[in-house]
């Protein structure tokens, strides 16, 4: 009996690991737009517009697998089988919004675009979004007919002016990249591609990205502005840019987002991208990365570098923050009631799925601060005794002036390079 079982399980094995991409998907892109709206006690998800991409630049293997969980998960299922047929996941802005006593008071909406490849047969698409103790939130299912004659197609006239500064070595298992322009008018481009390069050595500077950089495309997208710079709400300064992004978001000085998430798509319509990083064209110190979503970051300011690859990390891996401050709204989104999905932080309700195995054997749980030297990979409380541990004192995820990931850190970027391209 149990070799019938085994016989069974590799047969299905066998069967998921069969399945091709073009069993199911043509070489194009599905875009989905929605707007997602609400407050703390309810939200809607609302299907705006339905459009198509010429090509398809994310993955073609492990489609029904999501390597995190995110704080939500596109599904798209083969309407007739109800076979799932690809996910991925990702994090939004107005779940963040959720998380503030703003949404106890205000009901607001923000826009949110997911690319999956264009189905062959009608498919039904699940949105889900988990709170942040990763029950379900909310979720809305449609079906759509890929036939549909109100698909409209984009990025086959009058694609943004782009180059590529780096090709990968297979582009048929390649990590897509761009750099956003935003506030360089078109007689500063020059700037902007310079911006572009510095961001992508430095990102590939950091392990594991220096062992993996022949797997990524980077792609600089000339996006023109009609003016310099970036808006800054508190001084009552109002830019018109390339995608209208803004400082202050939810009322934090250095919080730099973009709720023009249809406008960024359309920038891009007609490349090959999965990941995108804004590019913002001031000295004022700040930034934003969101998981699947955009990283946000200022060229001008000293803390450049470090800072485009601590928000890569946010938006590319899922990573999260190592600090903490006091009174701030960017510090309460990390429940301690079950286990955080990020990969580089833990409430020890279920370690075992994060850096436990780099652990030396012997190794205290928790690992007190004073005992850095002999336990480098350990597990240290964060400030203010909050119960969210890290693998390390320090990381590019917690101070600008460390060089380097920590181990939990370069654990999950290894482990999601692979996945997307193995």
């Amino acid at each position: 009996m149990k070799k019938i079982f085994s016989s069974i399980a590799l047969l299905l094995a066998m069967c998921v690991q069969a399945q091709n991409f073009s069993d199911h998907f043509d070489n194009k892109t599905l875009r989905l737009d929605y707007v997602i709206g609400g407050d703390a006690s309810k939200q809607e998800v609302l299907l705006d517009e339905i459009s198509s991409l010429p090509t398809w630049a994310g993955r073609t293997h492990n489609l029904a697998e999501n390597q995190l969980q995110g704080d939500g998960q596109i599904r798209v299922y083969d309407a007739q089988s109800n076979e799932l047929i690809y996910t991925n996941s990702f994090s939004t802005l107005f779940q963040e919004w959720l998380t503030t006593d703003l949404a106890k008071e205000q009901t607001r909406s923000y826009e949110n675009t997911f690319l999956v490849p264009f189905p062959k047969n009608e498919v039904k698409i699940e949105l889900v979004l988990f709170d942040d103790d990763a029950q379900i939130l909310s979720s809305w299912t449609q079906n759509i007919d890929p036939t549909d004659i109100l698909i409209r197609e984009k990025g086959v006239n009058q694609v943004t002016d782009h180059v590529y500064l780096q090709k990968a070595k297979d582009q048929d298992k390649s990590i897509n990249v761009v750099f956003v322009a935003e506030g360089y008018t078109q007689d500063q481009m020059d700037k902007f591609i310079e911006a572009a390069k510095v961001s992508m050595e430095s990102i590939l500077e950091y392990a594991p990205f220096n062992t993996y950089g022949d797997r990524f495309n980077f792609i600089a997208v000339k996006s023109p502005s009609i003016e310099t710079g970036v808006s800054v709400p508190r001084e009552n300064s109002w830019k018109q840019t390339a995608v209208e992004s803004n400082f202050d978001t939810f009322y934090s000085e250095r919080y730099l987002t973009t709720n023009r998430i249809k406008k960024l798509h359309d920038v891009l319509a007609g490349i090959d991208y999965e990941h995108i990083v804004i590019l913002a064209n001031t000295d004022v110190y700040g930034g934003g990365g969101i998981y699947n979503g955009y990283t946000l970051t200022t060229t001008g300011h000293s803390n450049f570098k470090p800072v485009v690859v601590h928000e890569f990390g946010h938006s590319f891996a899922g990573l999260a923050d190592e600090y903490s401050y006091a009174n701030d709204a960017l510090s309460e989104f990390v429940s301690t009631t079950n286990e955080p999905w990020a990969k580089n932080i833990t409430t020890l309700k279920d370690f075992n799925q994060k850096w436990e195995h780099l652990l030396e054997p012997g190794t205290p749980i928790p690992t007190d601060i004073a005992d850095f030297d002999t336990y480098p990979i350990g597990v240290y409380e964060g400030p203010h005794e909050n119960k969210i541990y890290t693998s390390a004192v320090d990381c590019r995820m917690k101070t600008n002036t460390y060089d380097k990931f920590c181990s939990a850190c370069q654990d999950a970027i290894e482990k999601l390079i692979l996945f997307y391209t193995e």
